[in-house]
C-alpha cells in the first residue's frame, strides 16, 4: 500500500525545523510525533534533502579485501539518472582488470515493485537478467549485494526511530528499516543519520535469522554545488566471512545531460 502522501508531506514540514532548530527541534519531535512516525519524517527528509540532481556520473575504485587480507581493485564507472514518481536508472561500467572489462550494470529501481536489473558479460556477448528473488547475491564478488546498490525510495522500508546518539563525536538519529520487499535479503537495517545533513553515516545489516550480518560506514563526505553530499569512502564489512569491500569515489559530476536514451538495454551491448 502506497504511504499517505499528505501525512508524508505534512512531516516534511515538521521535520525542515530541523534545519533551523536544532536540538530543541528533537525535543519538539518526541514529545509530537510517535516513534514510527519520526522514523518515516527522517527517512522522507534523507530523500528530499537528496532530490533535484536529474543526472550524475562518477568514477570509482572497488578495492575487495578477503579473509587473509588480501586484495585485488577494480576500476569503475557510474552513470544515474533521477526519475520522478518511481526509483532512478544506474548504468555501472567495469573497465579493468581485464577479465571483468566491458561489464555493465543496468539497473531499473522501483518503490514497490522489484528493481529490474541487468549484467551484460562480455566474455559471453550476452546479457543476464537478475532475477527478482536473488537480489541478496554479491554483486560481482563484493560484500554489497544487488540490493545494497538500489537507489534509495523512502516508500521500500517501514520505519522506527530509536535514538538520539553520537557518533564519532557527531549527533546522530538511529533509526531501524524494515524492508517491504518479498524477496530482501535483510529482516532490518539500522541507520545512522548525520542530525544537521540528513546524511546516512553508518548502516548495519541483519540477516533473516535477524543476525548482524553487514556494516556499512560512510566517510569524508563532500557537498556538491551547494546541496548535495556524496561520500568519497564506503566500506562494507561482512561479519560472516570477514571479507571487506571498500569504494573511493571521485570525479563527481552532476547534471551532465543524461536521458533515458542512456539507460536503454541495447547499451550493454555496446560498451
Amino acid at each position: 500500500m502506497m504511504l499517505n502522501r499528505l501525512n508524508k508531506y505534512t512531516q516534511i514540514f515538521f521535520l525542515s525545523g530541523a534545519l533551523i532548530g536544532g536540538s530543541s527541534f528533537l525535543q519538539a519531535s518526541t514529545q509530537t510525533l510517535t516513534p514510527e512516525q519520526r522514523g518515516l519524517a527522517i527517512a522522507t527528509m534523507v530523500e528530499q534533502r537528496d532530490a533535484g540532481w536529474h543526472d550524475s556520473s562518477a568514477s570509482l575504485t572497488m578495492t575487495l579485501t578477503n579473509a587473509q587480507g588480501e586484495q585485488s581493485s577494480r576500476q569503475l564507472r557510474l552513470k544515474l539518472l533521477e526519475m520522478q514518481g518511481d526509483g532512478d536508472k544506474g548504468l555501472t561500467i567495469f573497465d579493468s582488470p581485464g577479465d571483468v572489462r566491458g561489464t555493465g550494470f543496468l539497473s531499473y529501481s522501483h518503490v514497490l515493485e522489484a528493481d529490474d536489473q541487468w549484467l551484460y558479460l562480455p566474455a559471453l556477448k550476452r546479457t543476464k537478467r537478475i532475477a527478482s528473488n536473488n537480489k541478496s547475491g554479491p554483486f560481482m564478488g563484493s560484500q554489497f549485494s544487488y540490493e545494497d546498490i538500489s537507489s534509495f525510495e523512502v516508500d521500500k522500508y517501514r520505519y522506527t526511530f530509536l535514538r538520539e546518539d553520537t557518533l564519532d563525536a557527531q549527533a546522530v538519529l538511529v533509526m531501524e528499516s524494515v524492508p517491504k520487499y518479498a524477496y530482501s535479503g535483510y529482516t532490518r537495517l539500522v541507520t545512522w543519520i548525520d542530525a544537521k545533513r540528513f546524511i546516512p553515516l553508518k548502516i548495519e545489516y541483519y540477516d533473516r535469522k535477524n543476525q548482524l550480518l553487514k556494516t556499512q560506514i560512510y566517510q569524508d563526505y563532500q557537498q556538491y554545488i551547494g546541496q548535495y553530499w556524496r561520500a568519497n569512502v564506503q566500506t562494507m564489512e561482512n561479519h560472516n566471512n570477514h571479507k571487506v569491500t571498500r569504494l573511493d569515489w571521485s570525479q563527481y559530476q552532476f547534471k551532465v545531460g543524461l536521458t533515458e536514451k542512456d539507460f536503454n538495454r541495447a547499451v550493454l551491448k555496446r560498451l
